[in-house]
């Protein structure tokens, strides 16, 4: 209330425009706008037939790989039953089948969409680590994946994409499936050792409360055989005690000692088991890593003649040959002062005198077109070995 010239004037008088309308404002936050906003596009709401769960609790929503448009499952068999038909979200139309239909795993559809596409792109790219020779070879590879699945999950030039999957499928497919058998025989054998691994733990604990039982028993009946030596027999109480308890803790060192040499022998059993089912190839143990690398060998010294040997099969080079010409050519300096060296000469002439002894005609000339004359054969031989210094063909075809 307030006075103006000593007139009062109730609250709605004085500037009753403004507070008029503060009275009659209603608040609204963009949050609030939201969540209205997110009711409206429930997810429990039939986008096709808008049927909601409150309605029917028991209604079940179903996905399409192909789209991953979701629906209710009244939707799917009204529209599918009577085979393949266009999308009913609007501006959608592809071409659905109602066996593809599934119910949705994963709460956001994207991360449903990008699941299937992953294990799609895994299916055709399953090469393992160890078909590589480098780790930087496997890395090109798994970012070539990589690229791939990035571009299909934004579609990004999706025909070059769908191209490079379906042109590495049909030329790798001996390997890839392969690989896939390879992959289910690892997986069966995981299962198989894992629930062997879970068979062996509840064996241990059945085996440990066992034991825990039998060690509670021995302890109850050497009581008891103590308190029926108290009774029974006269002498030191004391000393009957603790014969009483000795008994018991050598029973129950003798009983953890056979617990402990029968885990050990089902211990060995169970390795000796591992190791012949890894023999005939089914073991659960893997061992994964690149390919092994054939180590190369050392390079040998090189070679400038290229294995060839100076070797000397039918005489031995001295270094000493007796001939009077030979001693005046050590000696003379007209000879020796162009600095000729006379084993120079020893060496030529041992080669010129054996040359040619290795060197068979006959053989290789019957390993060639025999002519048909004997005559024209021998004059070739005899041409082939030089013979025109100083000899002649004979009369009968034969080397003069």
């Amino acid at each position: 209330m307030s006075r103006r010239n000593g007139v009062s004037r109730g609250p709605g008088e004085e500037d009753g425009e403004l507070h008029i309308q503060l009275h009659t404002l209603r608040l609204s936050s963009p949050l609030s706008q939201a969540s209205a906003n997110a009711a409206s596009a429930s997810p429990d709401i039939c986008p096709v037939c808008k049927s909601s769960r409150y309605l029917n609790p028991n209604m079940r929503f179903l996905v399409n790989p192909e789209c991953y448009h979701k629906m209710c499952e009244s939707c799917v068999d009204r529209i599918f039953s009577q085979g393949p038909a266009p999308c009913p979200v609007a501006g959608c139309g592809r071409t659905l089948r109602k066996q593809r239909f599934r119910k949705q795993t994963f709460g956001d559809i994207h991360i449903e969409r990008e699941v299937d596409i992953r294990r799609r792109v895994a299916q055709v790219f399953n090469r393992r680590q160890e078909e590589f020779t480098t780790l930087l070879a496997y890395n090109n590879y798994l970012e070539e994946v990589e690229t791939l699945t990035f571009n299909l999950l934004h579609r990004i030039d999706l025909p070059a994409t769908e191209s490079a999957l379906a042109s590495h499928a049909a030329q790798n497919a001996p390997s890839i499936s392969h690989n896939a058998s390879l992959q289910t025989q690892e997986s069966a054998s995981l299962s198989a050792r894992q629930a062997f691994e879970k068979e062996q733990a509840l064996l241990r604990r059945e085996a440990a409360r066992k034991e825990e039982d039998d060690e509670r028993r021995e302890l109850e009946e050497g009581k008891r055989e103590i308190l029926n030596r108290l009774a029974t027999r006269p002498g030191d109480p004391d000393a009957i005690a603790r014969e009483g308890q000795t008994v018991i803790l050598k029973k129950s060192t003798a009983r953890r000692s056979a617990a402990e040499k029968a885990r050990q022998h089902q211990q060995q059993q169970q390795a000796s088991d591992m190791f012949s089912s890894a023999d005939n190839g089914a073991s659960g143990f893997t061992i994964k890593g690149l390919k092994p690398t054939a180590v190369a060998e050392p390079e040998k010294p090189y070679d400038p003649f290229g294995g060839v040997r100076e070797k000397r099969d039918y005489y031995v080079l001295q270094d000493y040959y007796e001939h009077p010409w030979l001693d005046n050519a050590r000696t003379d300096p007209q000879i020796t002062a162009g600095g000729y060296d006379v084993h120079e000469y020893y060496a030529r002439t041992m080669l010129e005198a054996f040359a040619g002894l290795g060197c068979f005609i006959e053989a290789e000339v019957a390993g060639r077109d025999v002519p048909a004359d004997k005559s024209e054969a021998t004059a070739a031989a005899a041409a082939a070995t030089g013979g025109g210094g100083g000899h002649g063909v004979g009369p009968g075809g034969d080397v003069l």
